[in-house]
């Protein structure tokens, strides 16, 4: 997608004047850098990084059946799910293949689900053919909030320092409603490479404002707005699937390694279930996710076959260079048989080899 056919986000302006290159992630216009994407990959890694993530897609479900309603579409347990509290799903069809990534979050009154904008138009059409007898409605408030995030080791402190609140009180994807100056914001918090963090979900119309704010903070912590080169980098070297990227439509969840993260087990009937259940029961899938190092300089392609002893047994998703390692590295999907770490593959490059993450 070229970045003038994509979404854009609302910092586009703030981002031009500062000197940011923009490129296409999510299918939203965002920086790829402010300049060096190295040093921000090392503000990442070893300090904090202030993130623009408005590629999100926000949904309000209201009304008394709206529990009732996603937990039997999602994967994941949403009808006991406490307010403050949210939790990561998958939307499946009827045969198991993933249709969004979805998360979802417990108001007093209201469930908010967050997933990706390039698929927003489609997934409230899909999400609204379900509500048939439910007592449920649906509300886009894409246009009206906004997401911003600090992560890294110094997230916790920035965080505390200019919003208050201390992120080892509350669980991955709780959340506590907070002002940051004048700027009422959501802090959800997060667990990004094993680190707490904290994504700050406020009005569209308040951002720049507070992406100002958040920059202060961060560069007061040694760090410093992060473009998504670096971040492509850095969750590969986390081992950190993208939906969009890493896995879809064409994927069901066991292969896409999410049956541990995004499922409940014992929540009851869901769409795609009986799919998720019979994987469960057989053990296995003839292909999985993996990460992969590539010998070569020539980094593959999205959809590159991968070989063994001149068969096809898998292709590429992402890439990107790894700093850790001083190399290209990258995902993709194999047959299980080659999907242990140290396994050897080709392609039209050079050779791949299959790796543990996280790595460092």
């Amino acid at each position: 997608m070229a970045a003038s056919h994509a979404i854009e986000t609302p910092l586009a302006k703030l981002h031009s004047d500062a000197g940011a290159r923009i490129g296409v992630w999510f299918g939203c216009a965002l920086p790829d850098t402010f300049g060096d994407w190295q040093s921000e990959y090392r503000w990442a890694r070893e300090s904090v990084a202030l993130v623009d993530k408005n590629y999100r897609a926000n949904l309000g479900f209201t009304g008394p059946d709206r529990a009732r309603y996603l937990n039997a579409i999602l994967t994941n347990n949403i009808r006991d799910l406490a307010v403050g509290c949210g939790i990561a799903s998958l939307f499946l069809n009827p045969q198991g293949h993933i249709q969004a990534e979805i998360e979802t979050y417990a108001e007093a009154d209201r469930l908010l689900c967050i997933s990706f904008a390039m698929i927003r138009e489609n997934l409230v059409a899909a999400l609204e053919k379900y509500i048939i007898m439910d007592d449920v409605t649906l509300t886009d408030e894409t246009s009206r909030l906004g997401t911003l995030a600090l992560e890294g080791p110094q997230a916790a402190a920035a965080t505390e320092e200019i919003a208050g609140v201390k992120l080892g009180d509350f669980d991955v994807l709780g959340f506590k409603d907070v002002t940051v100056g004048s700027i009422p914001c959501r802090i959800i918090r997060r667990s990004t490479g094993g680190l707490p963090s904290a994504d700050f979900l406020a009005e569209r119309a308040k951002l720049a404002d507070l992406w100002q704010r958040l920059l202060e903070s961060a560069r007061k912590h040694g760090g410093g707005p992060v473009g998504h080169l670096a971040l492509n980098s850095l969750r590969l070297e986390q081992g950190i699937p993208w939906f969009g990227y890493d896995f879809g439509e064409k994927q069901i969840p066991h292969e896409a390694g999410l049956q541990d993260s995004h499922i409940s087990y014992t929540k009851g009937c869901y769409t795609g279930q009986e799919i998720v259940e019979r994987v469960r029961s057989r053990g296995q899938v003839n292909r999985v996710r993996v990460s992969l190092k590539f010998a070569s300089d020539a980094v593959p392609e999205a959809g590159t076959p991968l070989l063994d002893e001149g068969r096809e047994v898998g292709f590429t998703t992402r890439a990107g260079f790894s700093p850790k390692l001083g190399a290209p590295i990258g995902m993709g999907y194999v047959r299980r048989e080659k999907s242990v770490a140290g396994s050897k593959l080709s392609y039209g490059g050079g050779e791949a080899t299959v790796i543990s993450t996280p790595i460092g």
